[in-house]
């Protein structure tokens, strides 16, 4: 039972998975404090709510200033995401990413082609002669 677990824990992916959560637990504390300190009050300028906390600025019973806050600090962790992490290791991977042998079919339609390439040449050929 315990050897499993051990397994398990040492995995690749499960300390991977570790690290990640701890830093985008980090990551996330940075970006929350760059929207309280720049974005919050342009949104509560922007609103008419100059020196206000965003809580207190509402749109009919709707608390609007959270909701564009929240939305704001999502899109920027979703941006940084895509474009600091996601893209550059997809980039890395397709880079090192083996090359696949063409299939059998693929082979043989590429014999095809270059038959019926052969044959039409052939017959261009014929045709100016």
């Amino acid at each position: 039972m315990f050897k499993g677990f051990r397994d398990f824990i040492l995995r690749g992916n499960v300390v991977d998975l570790a690290v990640a959560v701890v830093i985008g637990a980090a990551f996330a504390q940075v970006v929350d404090g760059f929207i309280a300190a720049f974005i919050d009050p342009v949104i509560a300028i922007l609103l008419g709510g100059a020196g206000e906390d965003l809580a207190s600025i509402v749109f009919g019973s709707f608390p609007i200033g959270l909701f564009l806050s929240a939305l704001v600090s999502f899109l920027l962790k979703a941006l940084v995401i895509y474009f600091f992490i996601v893209r550059p290791f997809t980039n890395l991977a397709a880079r090192y990413a083996p090359k696949a042998e063409p299939t059998d079919d693929v082979k043989l339609l590429t014999e095809i082609r270059d038959l019926q390439r052969q044959q039409v040449a052939a017959l261009q050929r014929g045709a100016r002669e």
